[in-house]
């Protein structure tokens, strides 16, 4: 049996992820703050689900990872699906700490400790779920889109790394658009191209066993990652 860790799999995407493992028949260890949600998956499946309330955004994910390695008694995957985005128009340094301590310090903590347990098990998988985002500014939000950016290069690198290594070290960088989640801050309506999490989650899981190194979800945001690329930023900045 296969076996994987999700941090921030309390709802949204984290928590869509870890019901489609536990279809795929992984034994599974997930974490996040709130403990009713996480107890809420493990009733569904107790015997392969272990719980650990945790904040990533502190800096002991290399404490909480070792223990929810060793309960499970190895690793093949983990995901970080850990994130938040906050309007900051007034660019409030607070705002800025806090997302930056969850999307780039608890971030780098987690992949950092995994790619290093990897390295010597000779083999795993590391996924990010980053967002479009990643690839631009964005005037009233700065600290996520560019925390998001932060993670996708960081990726990259790892994955660098990885080759020259000559070690099957895969880190599938996961970007969505608007998915139906929490974080839309009930916004939905007045979106585009917005999927259901069970939409993106069976795409990212498919994505996962492809071993994919960026993965767009759903698809149709490949349009959007162009657009970025080649049009101007006065018209860019109308938007962001």
């Amino acid at each position: 049996m296969k076996k994987a860790i999700v941090i921030g799999a309390s709802s949204g995407i984290g928590k869509g992820i870890a019901l489609e493992l536990l279809n795929k028949n992984y034994k599974i260890a997930i974490s996040a703050r709130r403990k009713e949600r996480l107890d809420k998956i493990k009733s569904l499946n107790p015997d392969n689900v272990i719980v650990k309330v945790f904040d990533s955004s502190t800096e002991k994910n290399d404490s909480l990872l070792y223990e929810l390695v060793k309960n499970l008694g190895g690793l093949d995957l983990l995901i970080y699906s850990s994130g938040i985005g906050i309007l900051n128009k007034k660019l409030d340094y607070q705002i800025e700490k806090k997302v930056n301590n969850l999307n780039v310090s608890g971030f780098t903590q987690v992949v950092d400790w995994g790619f290093n347990y990897f390295l010597k098990q000779k083999h795993g998988h590391i996924v990010n779920i980053s967002s479009i985002a990643s690839e631009i500014g964005n005037g009233i939000a700065p600290s996520y889109n560019a925390s998001k950016a932060y993670q996708a290069n960081y990726l990259q690198g790892l994955r660098f790394k990885a080759i020259r290594k000559k070690i099957p070290i895969h880190l599938t960088d996961v970007r969505p658009g608007f998915v139906d989640t929490e974080i839309l801050q009930g916004n939905k309506d007045n979106l585009f191209w917005v999927a259901t999490v069970e939409k993106a989650c069976s795409q990212i899981m498919k994505g996962i066993e492809s071993k994919k190194n960026v993965l767009y979800i759903t698809k149709r945001w490949k349009i959007i990652s162009v657009l970025i690329k080649i049009l101007p930023e006065r018209i860019l900045s109308r938007f962001f």
